[in-house]
């Protein structure tokens, strides 16, 4: 019953990847699993798809952290706390606004304080406090042991042993930009946030089964089932799946005459063609929709450029999507769509980076927040970008860190073959 696990979404702080957190619980024996990164909600898709394959049971959360300060714990009851808590993790990052110092009021979520803020009679209803294994003890002489009812385990997992500790430090003092002998101990976890067997884990509270109680009480509480699929995505254009088709006929054939002229059968013939398989993949409204949105750049004075595999269609080209001739470069419309292809098209439309922002306002505004989503890319450490992130944490100069960057294959190459050598003159 861990309540506090990271994976390597809390940014150069946590080490494992949800498949690798999720594959050791299942295999300890460990029924519920809470996920709880950082400020962040980007892997709770993929933590649930393998619990749901290993048998174990996610709970999704976040962990809310103010300039490294952990602030408080949010555990979805059901999907609309789980709308709660990434509510306030937008709001935070469009504003810019930190992460409040105490939570909203929020009916569906279980708030767990890491410490005791304020006083237990001033706690909602839904706000609890965690007691981390190295506290129990303390209870003893406290007055906190006549409330078990707000107490709940709180054992963080950050990594699974001593390799994982010695890089959670790396990627600390990475993300603090300084050398890892000057890391105080308020800029990392605890040496002992790692993941435990349920008999250790519960061997620390055996002496109050309130809060072993209370802690699967709240367990149990969350289920927060995703919906995926189209049935999500905007269905039409114009309200009516047949209007759409009759309006994007339109446009296409239109804008067919204005390209190649009235007279030029090979494109007309392909424009049907083509229409005639949107139309069969029931793709009209997502031709309408790229269409509304080049129209408003257009009418804003924006430019763009359309590219990826929706180059390769006339109707696209034709109503101004793109502006490549897909006859002129013989450029082949299955490619794009065709009743095998199991991934839907997709138009790359670029726009300057200070016009950007308000084309994607506008499609908020004009589709309504609850179709229009922002899709982020992660950046991860490759080769050299990690050896010289490393070389400045451990101090070297810059020199070093060149001589390092550039030869570390030649000297990993010669520790092998010594390594080896040595190995080989041992056996004999």
């Amino acid at each position: 019953m861990h309540l506090n696990c990271h994976t390597y979404f809390s940014l150069r702080y946590g080490t494992l990847s949800p498949r690798r957190l999720v594959e050791k619980a299942a295999a300890w024996g460990i029924e519920s699993l809470a996920l709880t990164d950082i400020n962040n909600t980007s892997c709770a898709l993929e933590f649930c798809r393998h619990c749901r394959e290993l048998g174990v049971n996610p709970v999704l959360g976040v962990e809310f952290r103010h300039n490294g300060e952990f602030l408080y714990l949010g555990l979805a009851r059901n999907p609309e706390g789980w709308r709660a808590l990434n509510e306030l993790l937008t709001a935070c990052s469009l504003s810019g606004a930190p992460i409040p110092a105490s939570p909203p009021d929020w009916p569906d979520v279980w708030v767990v304080y890491p410490k005791l803020t304020k006083a237990l009679s001033q706690f909602r209803e839904n706000e609890l406090l965690g007691i981390r294994p190295e506290h129990v003890n303390r209870l003893f002489s406290h007055e906190l042991r006549h409330h078990q009812h707000k107490l709940v385990m709180l054992s963080p997992v950050t990594f699974f042993d001593d390799d994982g500790w010695t890089l959670h430090r790396l990627l600390r003092a990475v993300d603090l930009n300084t050398v890892i002998a000057k890391l105080q101990p308020r800029d990392t976890g605890k040496t002992n946030d790692r993941l435990l067997p349920p008999e250790t884990l519960h061997s620390y509270y055996r002496q109050y089964p309130g809060i072993l109680r209370n802690t699967r009480r709240v367990m149990e509480s969350c289920q927060v089932d995703f919906e995926t699929g189209l049935q999500h995505n905007r269905q039409t254009f114009t309200g009516d799946k047949a209007g759409d088709f009759e309006l994007l006929s339109k446009l296409a054939l239109n804008g067919c005459g204005a390209r190649y002229g009235p007279h030029d059968r090979n494109a007309l013939e392909r424009v049907r063609k083509e229409l005639k398989a949107i139309r069969e993949q029931d793709f009209c409204a997502y031709f309408l929709i790229a269409w509304d949105v080049v129209r408003y750049a257009r009418s804003a004075g924006y430019r763009h450029v359309g590219r990826g595999s929706g180059a390769n269609s006339i109707v696209a080209y034709s109503i101004g999507i793109t502006d490549v001739d897909p006859l002129e470069l013989d450029l082949y419309f299955e490619r794009f769509i065709n009743p095998y292809r199991a991934s839907p098209p997709d138009f790359d439309i670029d726009f300057s980076w200070d016009e950007r922002d308000d084309v994607t306002d506008y499609i908020f505004k004009r589709y309504g927040r609850e179709h229009v989503a922002l899709l982020a890319t992660y950046s991860t450490f490759q080769f050299n970008a990690a050896v010289r992130e490393l070389g400045k944490v451990f101090g070297l100069s810059k020199a070093e860190i060149d001589f390092i960057a550039d030869h570390l294959g030649e000297i990993c190459s010669a520790d092998w073959k010594w390594e080896e050598a040595h190995t080989t003159g041992q056996n004999e």
